[in-house]
């Protein structure tokens, strides 16, 4: 295994020493498998922590189909958006970027989230931009637009979910409508938003499932391709869900789709 590969070489942006948390970083998982896709693991934790459940054991189920992980160390609250969407944007260009140097395939490169890091791998769908083209950094030349997203319990829409989610994210009360649609990823859909892996579990109490039938409703909107399954067994939180009735299959179905779409 090797170690953790930072995101930023030289200085981060938005980076505060003060506040005690490492430089944000990706941890590797090679399937050994020349020529496949790669996907950027997002581990939920309500921005409050990384979930160890859904970070390594997910990188280890998608490379039993020859895909590529990477887990990733986004920063964390008291850290306010759009710090985490810059690090899981600068993940995808960096893993485009290296992708020759890892016998990667720069044009599969996904994200895969669980809960809040299910918010953020559908933030990193829809609010992506083209890189820019003058940067010295040639990471920052690359595009930051995943070729799919998964999002798995995510928060998919702003609809159904507590005010604070956004308010902790956004480190204020008095959120514009504005402010506050910058976080809703089913508001953000497009038509350039990439095809969608998404699952939730109707018992879910914490998430509610109505959040990713928003996300699909609005990627019908704009006829992007996407898988749905809502399973009837299991709260939140699941991680692989083994031994989950139903629920379990749901790593196999992803890897179907990820190979499906050229992973």
């Amino acid at each position: 295994m090797q170690r953790e590969i930072p995101l930023w070489e030289g200085e981060t942006p938005l980076f505060d020493p003060a506040i005690g948390q490492p430089r944000p970083g990706l941890k590797p998982f090679f399937s050994g498998e020349k020529g496949h896709g790669a996907l950027i693991v997002c581990p939920g934790g309500a921005y409050a922590i990384h979930a160890e459940r859904e970070g390594d054991p997910a990188a280890v189920s998608v490379n039993r189909c020859g895909v590529n992980a990477f887990v990733l160390r986004y920063r964390l609250l008291p850290y306010r958006h759009p710090a985490m969407l810059f690090d899981v944007r600068r993940a995808v260009r960096l893993v485009r970027c290296r992708a020759a140097e890892w016998d990667i395939d720069p044009e599969h490169i996904g994200v895969l989230g669980f809960s809040a890091g299910g918010h953020l791998a559908a933030l990193a769908a829809t609010r992506f931009d083209t890189g820019d083209p003058l940067a010295v950094d040639a990471a920052e030349r690359e595009s930051s637009r995943p070729d799919i997203f998964a999002s798995c319990y995510g928060v998919n829409s702003l609809s159904h979910i507590s005010e604070s989610f956004a308010k902790k994210l956004l480190g204020k009360d008095d959120a514009s409508p504005a402010e506050l649609r910058e976080l809703d990823p089913a508001a953000n859909v497009n038509a350039k938003t990439p095809p969608a892996f998404l699952w939730h579990t109707s018992e879910d109490d914490l998430v509610s499932v109505r959040g990713s039938l928003d996300m699909a409703a609005a990627l019908t909107g704009y006829n992007v391709p996407y898988s749905l399954h809502v399973f009837p067994h299991g709260g939140h939180a699941l991680g692989l869900a083994a031994g989950v009735p139903l629920t379990e299959d749901w790593p196999e179905l992803f890897n179907r789709f990820l190979l499906d779409f050229g992973f």
